[in-house]
């Protein structure tokens, strides 16, 4: 997955195609964000309700952004942001987690229009339209500065459906024959097999090539969509990964001994999960850092502050299995197909983001996952929506007064009328795709929200039950 999506030499993310866009309508998928600014307000009214939980902090406040597609979301949340003077005067940076370099350049287009991007140590910098807040582009977040000082509000927006995932397959014993041998006393086995020889094992499902068909199985019509170039298949002996993956969560000991069991793990959202976390309430206080890591350990934080909110697709509870797809074109085809040209995505785990940000910092707390439908509920979508749709009729009412007494008036009325109508009708349909529980209609119970909170006895953010005392 890695390869095919970020690979500098042909990844799907990282390739600039004349004339094709991953995002909207003309492109393979559309997010949240494309479908309507309301859900990038919201997600900005949601930072603004932490940030006054968190006693309205006056400086050291970041943003954090991981994976932000076009800057569409981000463009919606700073707006929004820059409508708080005290919060946007509080916020001292703005850093956006992107290895695209394509990418890198629609964003800096979309939030810092003119505004000269210059390198830095860690990446690019430039200032963004909105409230003239600095942003910071960097290619990973461990390049992103931990400082125990700072508050970070983290936004992961469709971003852990895209991380690697490995997939294993639990098989019963081998059933080796017994080889005897005949002796004076009797017959003695010769092979007796290990404790661990005889107990349900781990098999990881690895990529591998399709062998090329034949000439003389190849058929002269040949079938629709060309066969995959490639294929899983079950390793013939336990791995590394087999033997150490399966075991650090005891959802998956417990599957190991249902034959069959399949289970899709990804360990570096775990790390990003666990960083998130980090960063909200500090490492554990016997957690020690990697002699490997490439960035210094960050003095321990004192005081928990900032949050994190996730918003994805996946089981709220069970362990993802065979999730893993191909999409062009908005339609499913097969991830083994047309490597860098097809966007590969697999179930979010969130149980187990939730498990690696609760063991990484014992000084933050999870809330959901919740539905996404509940959660822009919560944060008032309906009443965005009809602010909205009174703003376009307030608008066209003072228009259609100054147009009417004439024919060309009436004419100009009814033509905007009819526009007006139309954008109505659009802002609408729009939240109901948000929000809409029915099956194959929206995005309402597919797509869940999850918060990482400094720890506080269980009070819930808003949209997970909670709510602000202004």
């Amino acid at each position: 997955m890695r390869q095919c999506l970020t690979s500098p030499d042909g990844g799907y993310y990282t390739t600039k195609r004349e004339g094709r866009d991953q995002f909207g309508q003309k492109g393979d998928f559309v997010t949240s964000p494309e479908i309507s600014q309301v859900f990038g307000e919201l997600l900005g009214v949601w930072l603004v309700a932490e940030w006054m939980l968190q006693g309205r902090k006056k400086h050291g406040v970041e943003i954090i952004e991981v994976g932000p597609g076009r800057g569409t979301l981000m463009d919606d949340i700073l707006r929004t942001v820059s409508s708080f003077k005290n919060l946007a005067s509080s916020v001292e940076n703005v850093y956006l987690v992107e290895a695209s370099p394509s990418l890198r350049a629609a964003q800096k287009d979309l939030l810092c229009g003119d505004s000269v991007l210059e390198e830095v140590p860690t990446g690019y910098r430039s200032i963004s339209k909105h409230a003239d807040l600095p942003i910071t582009w960097c290619e990973d977040i461990r390049f992103v500065p931990n400082e125990p000082d700072k508050t970070p509000f983290i936004f992961a927006h469709e971003f852990f459906d895209a991380l690697p995932i490995h997939a294993f397959q639990s098989v019963p014993p081998p059933s080796a024959p017994s080889q005897t041998k005949s002796t004076p006393t009797g017959q003695i086995s010769l092979n007796r097999p290990s404790s661990e020889a005889s107990k349900p094992q781990w098999r990881e499902l690895l990529v591998t090539p399709v062998a090329p068909p034949s000439a003389t199985t190849t058929s002269t019509s040949g079938p629709k969509h060309p066969p995959p170039d490639f294929q899983l298949t079950l390793a013939k002996a336990s791995n590394p990964s087999s033997l150490l993956l399966p075991t650090i969560s005891q959802r998956y000991r417990t599957l190991l001994h249902t034959a069959g069991s399949t289970i899709e793990i990804s360990p570096e959202s775990h790390s990003y999960a666990a960083e998130f976390a980090r960063r909200i309430g500090g490492s554990n206080t016997d957690s020690k850092p990697l002699a490997s890591s490439p960035v210094p350990p960050a003095p321990r934080k004192t005081e928990p502050s900032g949050a994190a909110l996730i918003l994805d697709y996946g089981p709220a509870a069970s362990i993802p299995t065979s999730t893993l797809r191909g999409i062009r074109n908005h339609q499913l085809v097969s991830p083994f197909t047309s490597p860098g040209e097809v966007d590969l995505s697999a179930d979010v785990d969130f149980t187990a983001l939730v498990e690696a940000a609760l063991g990484a910092s014992e000084n933050v707390e999870c809330h959901g996952p919740v539905e996404q439908s509940v959660f822009l509920e919560q944060l008032g979508i309906e009443e965005r929506m009809k602010m909205l749709i009174r703003g376009l009729e307030n608008k066209f009412g003072s228009k259609a007064r100054a147009a009417t007494g004439t024919d060309a008036g009436n004419e100009v009325q009814n033509g905007r009328s009819e526009e007006v109508e139309a954008r109505k009708r659009a802002i609408r349909e729009a939240v109901e795709r948000l929000t809409s529980r029915l099956p194959g209609r929206g995005m309402g119970t597919l797509y869940k929200a999850l918060a990482i909170v400094p720890e506080r006895g269980g009070k819930s953010p808003v949209g997970f039950d909670g709510g602000i005392s202004v």
